[in-house]
């Protein structure tokens, strides 16, 4: 494989970003980046303190007045995800917070994307009932014994997901980088894996040889970019594979000039699976002969290429096997 891609697949899996510099797929179906318009960030703080309480707000918004939550809101023109997150847990908790990692991401596609991150308490005080306003009414710590009247039930997974992070951390310290992009877009590292540990990465070709970039479409899961890649580059063998965005190994945003800036970058681990069943036309199961190679790629804009470094095929394959990487669950 060209050695300057592979310096960038193994920045990449190092959780470091690399600037885009252009949209491979989808570009034409994509709208750029614009919060309030055509995107919408939400972030969520999942804190705990020594006891393993978690930090509580009770909503002062009419549709869920006195229910609570974890601390979360958009994510407002001209901030980073970090400031964001620093600014909701001021406002609703009275706490200042620092971030510690990103825990998951859920997306329905570019036009609502949740960043959940967990976070520590750097100073401050909870904020009470007496200093309750439009923000929140209050904050507490909840053992999560009592029954409480959730806004709603979906924080009780990002809590456990919080909590099995602390106990065993089962993916690097994942922060969003700062670089700037356009669109909300998908950078592949597609992957085939054959056998005796050998792995191939897709690329494409021209200007020079490069990783996938596909901009995620309003109609689909931002993942959907990585099916978009796959029936660019070989539409035949796409019926009989089974494309998987495994996780994230960064992310980059930037959001200083609104509309500009405004796009996500999510740089993702893909495998190309062959589909185990496999029928013929008249819908009977075949017998599928074991893929020992990626599919021909029927795009001359493509090429397969086997990685050769031993340290990269390792680290790609452990990552692929035990996804110790940044979860992407797409709620569509």
């Amino acid at each position: 494989m060209d050695p300057e891609v592979e310096e960038q697949v193994e920045r990449l899996l190092s959780g470091q970003g690399s600037e885009v510099t252009g949209c491979d797929v989808g570009l034409e179906q994509s709208k750029p980046a614009t919060l309030r318009k055509t995107v919408t960030y939400i972030v969520c703080a999942v804190i705990f303190n020594e006891k393993e309480e978690v930090l509580m707000v009770q909503e002062a918004k009419q549709d869920c007045y006195k229910q609570w939550y974890l601390p979360a809101g958009r994510v407002e023109v001209g901030e980073s995800l970090e400031e964001a997150l620093r600014r909701e847990v001021k406002e609703e908790a009275g706490f200042d917070c620092e971030p510690i990692t990103l825990l998951l991401i859920q997306e329905q596609g570019p036009q609502w994307i949740r960043f959940i991150f967990l976070a520590n308490v750097t100073g401050g005080s909870l904020k009470g009932l007496p200093a309750a306003d439009k923000e929140s009414l209050q904050a507490s710590w909840w053992d999560r014994q009592p029954v409480l009247p959730l806004r709603g039930r979906d924080i009780l997974r990002l809590i456990d997901c919080g909590l099995k992070y602390r106990r065993d951390p089962c993916h690097p310290f994942t922060l969003p980088v700062d670089l700037s992009c356009r669109h909300v877009v998908q950078r592949l590292v597609l992957v085939f894996m054959g056998p005796e540990k050998q792995i191939w990465v897709l690329l494409i070709k021209a200007p020079v040889l490069h990783l996938p970039t596909a901009a995620a479409v309003k109609t689909h899961a931002v993942t959907w970019a990585a099916n978009m890649v796959v029936q660019d580059a070989m539409p035949l063998a796409y019926r009989d594979h089974d494309v998987n965005t495994l996780g994230a190994f960064s992310l980059q945003h930037n959001g200083r000039q609104h509309g500009k800036t405004d796009g996500v970058c999510f740089n993702t681990l893909v495998a190309l699976v062959p589909d185990h069943v496999r029928r013929n036309e008249d819908g009977e199961k075949v017998e599928r002969v074991g893929a020992g190679r990626p599919p021909p790629v029927e795009n001359p804009r493509y090429v397969w290429h086997r990685v050769q470094k031993p340290t990269l095929r390792e680290k790609l394959l452990e990552k692929s096997k035990n996804t110790s990487i940044l979860p992407i669950h797409s709620l569509y």
